[in-house]
């Protein structure tokens, strides 16, 4: 009997297993360290996009981080990250739970800026050990920005009359049909300087001695390629996912995970859905649409 029969065997149905059983039992059947790889990519708000674009929010990523932090023979995580930036609060929350996870599984977190990663988009990256950008990403906009429209005389051409009703004299502000007040600008500004606080105490805890610009310039909204962030010390380096990742890891294999999409949003199906529901639906969707799109379009995409 052939001595090494066992172990023929035993490579054969492994390679049967790997070949046939699906999910999670045909990775488990694959040997060496695995690198987990997150999709965050999209506009960062707590509301999907009225044009089933992929957004990031915590209730998006969830299970896609979970999934991730969860492989066996985990080496590292590594977040591609292509975001314009959004919702402040969804940005803290997705970072705090990245963080969560890799103190949990004690494994090292790498963020991948790709077209850009800028605002919020940053903040994400800052939940990774170690930055990366290709020279050519946008990077940064530590900053914080607010954006309306103001209608104010719209309703009186239509020959529409609009009643609000409230008890607190601060409770309408900024009131887009209403003539904007000082007072309220004033407010509004003092909201964002504290989150503009917020978003530059966690570039300083996140990157600590690793930043060489000056306060003025890293904090200003500024955004930068690459190579010049890499130089004021916002990232570690330049580089692809792939290439720092294969040089790091060299014995380990690539695992994609995304977040799981809606169950419309797979079927093609959630755009005609919500515009089919009414006239002031489908307003509201074409200028949530414009906005995101004027997100990307700041920086050129």
């Amino acid at each position: 009997m052939d001595e090494k029969a066992p172990q023929k065997f035993t490579d054969l149905l492994t390679e049967k297993l790997s070949a046939k059983l699906p999910g999670k039992l045909a990775e488990r059947a694959e040997r060496g360290p695995v690198v987990a790889v997150v999709k965050l990519h999209g506009v960062i708000t707590p509301t999907p996009s009225p044009m089933s674009r992929p957004t990031i929010s915590l209730q998006t990523v969830e299970s896609a981080l979970t999934r991730a932090f969860g492989h066996d023979r985990l080496k590292a995580v590594a977040l591609s990250i292509n975001s314009p930036g959004g919702a402040p609060t969804q940005s803290a929350l997705v970072a705090d739970r990245i963080r969560g996870l890799a103190e949990e599984k004690q494994v090292p977190v790498l963020a991948f800026c790709e077209d850009v990663a800028a605002s919020g988009g940053y903040w994400l990256a800052c939940a990774g050990d170690e930055v990366y950008a290709h020279q050519t990403s946008l990077v940064g906009s530590v900053g914080v920005v607010s954006a309306s429209f103001g209608l104010t005389g719209l309703l009186e051409k239509l020959g529409v009359e609009r009643r609000v009703h409230t008890a607190g004299e601060n409770k309408v502000r900024l009131d887009p049909f209403r003539p904007e007040k000082d007072d309220d600008v004033q407010w509004l500004r003092g909201l964002q300087d504290e989150l503009h606080e917020q978003f530059r105490d966690w570039v300083r805890k996140r990157r600590g001695g690793k930043l060489t610009g000056s306060d003025d310039d890293l904090f200003s909204g500024e955004v930068w390629t690459g190579t010049k962030a890499a130089e004021l010390g916002l990232v570690d380096g330049l580089g692809t996912l792939r290439d720092v990742v294969r040089k790091k890891f060299p014995d380990a294999h690539l695992v994609t995970v995304e977040p799981r999409k809606a169950l419309l949003a797979r079927l093609g199906m959630a755009s005609s859905v919500r515009f089919g529901r009414g006239g002031a639906d489908s307003v509201l969707s074409a200028v949530e649409a414009l906005e995101h799109r004027a997100m990307w379009n700041r920086f050129g995409l």
